[in-house]
């Protein structure tokens, strides 16, 4: 029976092991979303002990922009954490477990969701030409933020993506050059400016998902200095 007991014992802490690892960095700070501009909710000293849960995309941190969610439900960037490689060794978490807990998956997954791909050509729900930049965008602050974001928000036409800017400090939208993932990267360069998702901040860098800027009216991906756009804050 003792036997039987101590062998329970083994398999729970094997279990437990197996998924706990170190922290390599001092004073870890643990943050309320996978990012650095996300509030810091714990700090772990370098050594300790943390299990990780899940895990998900954000901010890059020397070149690796894993975050580990952890048993005390704050995220912790994966770079300081030991667990033998820069990929992924727990399930991915949940779009409504990413981001800043609002539940509408902030920035939420790296990935070409937008509807209209295949299907270009004519207007938008929020009055916007399809595989636009801004159609893109617009689609994802109603998706991603949960705001019902259209091309006469608050009561303000908000026009080509060069208006943008002008148009959220006429609604009273902060606009900055303070990027966090969910906010809008905007740049009057170009005869219409250009309009891009921040999905990812790093310490001089942005990364931004966006449509119709490398490839027409298609879907792209890139990392560029921070100071390439303007950043409105609609949500975040």
């Amino acid at each position: 029976m003792k036997a039987a007991v101590f062998a329970a014992l083994f398999q729970a802490v094997a279990v437990t092991v197996t998924y706990a690892y170190p922290i390599s960095g001092d004073s870890v700070n643990c943050r309320s979303g996978p990012g650095t501009s996300y509030a810091v909710k714990k700090t772990y000293a370098k050594g300790s002990d943390v299990k990780v849960s899940c895990q998900t995309t954000g901010t890059d941190v020397n070149g690796n922009n894993l975050w580990d969610k952890t048993q005390d439900g704050c995220y912790v960037a994966d770079f300081y954490v030991k667990t033998g490689t820069d990929r992924y060794v727990a399930p991915k978490c949940s779009t409504s477990g990413d981001g800043d807990g609002s539940g509408n998956g902030i920035p939420g997954p790296v990935t070409n969701d937008y509807p209209y791909e295949g299907s270009c050509g004519g207007v938008d729900p929020w009055n916007y030409y399809k595989c636009q930049c801004t159609s893109f965008v617009a689609w994802r602050i109603n998706k991603r933020l949960g705001v019902k974001f259209h091309n006469q928000y608050k009561g303000v036409n908000w026009g080509n993506a060069n208006t943008w800017d002008d148009a959220a400090r006429r609604t009273g939208v902060t606009v900055n050059s303070k990027p966090v993932p969910g906010c809008v990267a905007q740049t009057n360069a170009g005869t219409y400016g250009h309009v891009a998702w921040v999905t990812a901040v790093g310490d001089n860098t942005v990364t931004v998902e966006e449509y119709n800027h490398s490839s027409r009216e298609a879907y792209g991906k890139r990392t560029v200095p921070k100071g390439n756009f303007n950043y409105i804050h609609v949500k975040v």
